[in-house]
């Protein structure tokens, strides 16, 4: 960091957008780095008018990487969720999305020396403790973001970069079943609570008087649904011992009916409240996760298929991941989860924070 500015990437991360920088980079001090950040974004603003920030959860995020201690890993990767019109920075979750651009940008930082046409970037998740592996193409050792893969709320196409997780993506609330039980019952509806990478509430769309099926832009007009989807994960957040999630952005809720276009299963999911055009990457492997477990919310409404890999259908598209379970253990273990997305350097240089307040 300079008197004048923050060298800072912008990169799209599958269907995120977020600033990568550096741990060296920011202040040591939380409380410094957040309030930067803050400033950095232009939060609190329903516009992030005055900083580089989206105006949109998805697109208001924060990724902090550095080099890593820890033998098993190249690199620490650290999720910051910006929240846009409060000023608040919460590092209770993890984010599949702008993982994919992690390991892209730790090469572009010489973090990481790619061997081959490949580079294989082991990534240690820090909000929960799991484990990644980003690979994408990187021939000369120069990161190539052309190629011809798709991803559903992304227009375009680029080079893929395939997320492998190790044992687990971590969790924030401790384990798979974060209150013990497959099933739960909140305001009189029967829910699952899952975190496999992502604190996620699972309950059926039918059961909240929808069908599963609407736009993200018609759930979001819907004030009575939108009520009682906060008050299902205010509750479940205690209950998966995260406390009073009130300001946080987790957990999330997604409401689950059976698939109708060649899924696996069909989702509509909130961050927190507000409708997601898509889903997240390990929000999606937590639900599938959910669909897995026997006497389970998803898994009355699924279509399971042979095999790990699952579609995931959302309101823009289709989102495939893989999972793989112990049923064995009590309670479930996971085995591995593997997603593939796409990244794209926006562009590189100097951010301008706003001043600091008088």
């Amino acid at each position: 960091m300079t008197d004048d500015g923050v060298r800072c990437m912008l990169m799209r991360g599958g269907t995120s957008k977020g600033a990568y920088f550096l741990a060296g980079d920011l202040p040591d001090d939380p409380a410094e780095r957040d309030d930067l950040l803050l400033r950095v974004l232009g939060s609190p603003d329903p516009r992030q008018i005055d900083g580089i920030g989206g105006a949109h959860l998805l697109t208001s995020k924060v990724a902090v990487v550095s080099a890593s201690a820890d033998p098993s890993a190249d690199v620490d990767y650290l999720f910051l969720q910006v929240a846009v019109d409060e000023p608040v920075v919460s590092g209770r979750q993890n984010c599949g999305n702008l993982l994919a651009g992690v390991g892209p940008f730790a090469v572009e930082r010489g973090l990481v020396e790619p061997r081959g046409d490949r580079a294989d970037v082991r990534i240690r998740l820090v909000n929960t403790g799991g484990c990644a592996t980003a690979s994408f193409p990187a021939p000369g050792g120069r990161v190539d973001y052309r190629g011809g893969t798709a991803i559903s709320g992304v227009p375009g196409t680029a080079a893929a970069v395939v997320l492998g997780f190790e044992d687990t993506a971590g969790s924030a609330t401790g384990g798979l079943l974060p209150t013990g039980r497959v099933m739960d019952v909140i305001d009189g509806i029967e829910v699952t609570c899952v975190d496999n990478g992502m604190p996620v509430v699972v309950a059926a769309a039918s059961d909240l008087g929808v069908t599963g099926y609407e736009s993200h832009q018609e759930l979001a007009e819907d004030r009575a649904l939108l009520d009682r989807v906060q008050s299902l994960r205010l509750q479940a957040g205690k209950l998966m011992g995260l406390g009073d999630v009130r300001a946080e952005p987790v957990p999330k809720t997604t409401l689950v009916a059976p698939p109708r276009d060649g899924g696996a299963l069909c989702t509509r999911t909130f961050i927190p409240v507000r409708p997601h055009a898509a889903i997240g990457v390990l929000g999606a492997v937590s639900v599938v996760t959910a669909a897995l477990l026997p006497g389970g919310v998803a898994r009355r409404h699924a279509r399971l298929p042979e095999g790990s890999r699952f579609d995931v259908e959302h309101p823009t598209g289709h989102l495939e991941v893989e999972v793989e379970l112990d049923l064995s253990t009590d309670p479930p273990s996971a085995l591995r989860a593997a997603s593939v997305r796409t990244a794209r350097k926006l562009f590189d240089g100097t951010v301008y924070p706003r001043g600091g307040t008088p």
